[in-house]
């Protein structure tokens, strides 16, 4: 795929999930390195900004997507020589694809001591780490049980449906709203995040929280399984996170909506959940109590004060 097209299936949602969506957008700076020819560093880095700020644009929620970019993007600002700065950046996105798939398999690995054998498992959306917490679990003999719910109006639920059915567990397939009367009947909790602030909040998507604040209700652990590099380094400076909010479209129909001319479609993708509602966060670190946000994004993105400039050229001319 061309970088237009690869930033064109992650703001459709045909590459969805943050993980993903990070491992694309480093996929796509790859390949577009490989593709330009630059007759100089300047008209590199100028040209990898620009296809770094196309990247970034489309899903203004997600920060594994400019954290993803930040990572691969950086290091161009130490560089002194074209041919090198190709090859380093292009050895730096696979990388970051390598990390982001181990990443994966080792938060499944943590997170399913965190699972006690015969316990019931509620899971929101579709999860690659979350997933791999429960998948690992059952792997390792866990006789466990899952409520998956629906996850409207994109449907994410359906494909945590088919897999955790593929794999053989026992699962129980739920709209949305009856999270709240099924938690009694859970025992944990896990998600996944699309971002983490400095404080700890988790943003992921929409009906998220109200899970989050039914299992607190109860006295029910709410676990989230999350790469360190969906933390959101620029929290730090008081920045907020936009919650996107998608076309009316996929909610209700133009022709439906011309029929009710005083109704107004409302369609966020993704909501907040306090930190307080937050026992634990997995990561391929470690787990950590969400209060300890701060510390991953200094030692686990290696985050300083300088990236605060980040809008500004990663290369500049002497």
């Amino acid at each position: 795929m061309t970088l237009e097209e690869t930033a064109e299936k992650i703001q459709t949602m045909e590459i969805r999930g943050a993980g993903r969506i990070a491992r694309a957008a480093a996929q796509a700076l790859h390949d577009h390195s490989q593709t330009i020819h630059p007759a100089d560093l300047l008209t590199y880095c100028q040209e990898m900004e620009k296809a770094a700020g196309i990247l970034v644009a489309t899903r203004p929620t997600a920060v594994s997507l400019p954290n993803a970019v930040n990572l691969v993007m950086k290091p161009l600002k130490k560089e002194s020589e074209l041919q090198s700065a190709k090859k380093n950046l292009e050895e730096r996105a696979c990388s970051f694809i390598t990390r982001s798939e181990e990443a994966v398999n080792k938060i499944g690995k943590i997170g399913a001591k965190h699972i006690r054998d015969g316990d019931v498992v509620l899971t929101h959306c579709n999860s690659e780490a979350a997933l791999g917490c429960i998948l690992k679990a059952h792997e390792q003999g866990m006789n466990i049980e899952v409520y998956a719910t629906e996850v409207r109006p994109r449907n994410q639920g359906h494909i945590t449906a088919r897999t955790l059915s593929d794999a053989g567990i026992r699962t129980n397939f739920i709209v949305d709203s009856a999270a709240r009367h099924f938690m009694k009947e859970v025992d944990l909790c896990i998600t996944g995040a699309d971002a983490i602030t400095v404080n700890g909040s988790v943003i992921n998507k929409i009906g998220t929280s109200q899970i989050a604040l039914a299992a607190h209700e109860a006295r029910v652990s709410f676990l989230v399984a999350a790469e360190t590099y969906k933390f959101a380094p620029r929290t730090i400076v008081g920045e907020r996170i936009l919650i996107e909010e998608r076309t009316p479209d996929e909610i209700l129909s133009k022709e439906m909506r011309k029929k009710l001319p005083y109704v107004t479609v409302r369609n966020p993708t993704f909501d907040i959940t306090p930190a307080d509602y937050v026992d634990y966060i997995i990561t391929e670190a470690g787990v950590f109590p969400p209060e300890m946000a701060y510390t991953i994004i200094k030692e686990q993105l290696h985050w300083d004060n300088d990236d605060m400039s980040s809008d500004l050229p990663y290369c500049e001319e002497e």
